[in-house]
């Protein structure tokens, strides 16, 4: 007698999973930078010694080195342990928007998608305001009333993503809503709360992550440019933006410039090639 076992190992699991995604190399490539910046974040020690808020005088605006990788600040500040430490603001700030724009937007589209009605069409007026406002004119307008900061900044930039998620999400349910299992569970008697929440939103949610990764690499430029507008944490922070808007000041050192902007355009890129792959992937 031959007994077949129906449990397949883990490494096979993965190894072949891993096969049949075939992640492009510039996915692939945007998975470490993006993985380098959280780490970066969670644990800048773990990255570099330095102080990012002392330096050493004598050794003010070197040009990038072996001992100094981005070189240094008017200050004599190592700029690579400035960027380093950035991330840790420049991602809890996306994370933040990120959030509030997923939660605020998700509910707005969801009600609206799925009940339909005067309620869909008031708040489909209320999104038709805010996509009629820019989202860095809405988010400048947010910060300005609740206070310069870089909290304040997240805080705004997820307002001002609220509109998009809403508009998906509304859209992905209104296609759910009409889905044929949805009419079937209407059939078999299940409740309208039952099925938004056990069908409609987990189907209408699978377009909402790769929106949301879209939008936390959107997020970091959003803020990077309050920053240097001045609406973030004032020196001796050390935001992306901020590094830049210093920098610009110092027009014979331009590397004070290009590390940090260097660093959110690839953060950025990065984000989008792998919301970009995960639409295309099924």
């Amino acid at each position: 007698m031959t007994f077949v076992s129906g449990y397949s190992s883990p490494r096979f699991t993965i190894a072949a999973w891993l096969t049949s995604i075939r992640m492009p190399a510039t996915v692939v490539l945007s998975f470490a930078i993006v993985a380098l910046v959280l780490a970066w974040s969670l644990a800048p020690g773990l990255f570099t010694s330095e102080n990012p808020a002392i330096g050493t005088p004598a050794h003010k605006l070197l040009g990038p080195s072996a001992a100094h990788w981005f070189g240094t600040d008017q200050l004599g500040r190592d700029l690579y342990t400035r960027v380093v430490y950035g991330a840790a603001s420049s991602v809890r700030s996306a994370l933040i928007a990120v959030v509030i724009g997923v939660f605020a937007g998700g509910f707005i589209g969801l009600l609206g998608g799925f009940f339909g009605g005067r309620l869909d069409t008031l708040l489909a007026r209320m999104v038709d305001v805010l996509l009629a406002i820019p989202k860095f004119l809405l988010a400048v307008i947010v910060v300005t009333a609740i206070g310069f900061d870089t909290t304040n900044a997240a805080i705004a930039t997820g307002v001002s993503a609220v509109a998009m998620f809403a508009r998906v999400t509304r859209s992905e349910v209104i296609k759910t809503r009409q889905a044929t299992f949805v009419e079937a569970s209407f059939l078999l008697g299940g409740s309208r709360w039952h099925i938004l929440w056990h069908h409609v939103l987990p189907n209408a949610s699978r377009s909402v992550f790769p929106l949301a990764l879209l939008q936390f690499g959107d997020s970091i430029m959003l803020i990077a440019g309050l920053a240097f507008l001045g609406y973030g944490d004032p020196p001796p922070a050390s935001d992306w933006g901020l590094l830049v808007s210093i920098g610009k000041d110092y027009l014979k050192w331009p590397w004070l410039v290009y590390a940090p902007a260097f660093v959110t355009i690839a953060t950025v890129l990065s984000m989008n090639r792998i919301s970009r792959w995960l639409r295309k992937t099924d």
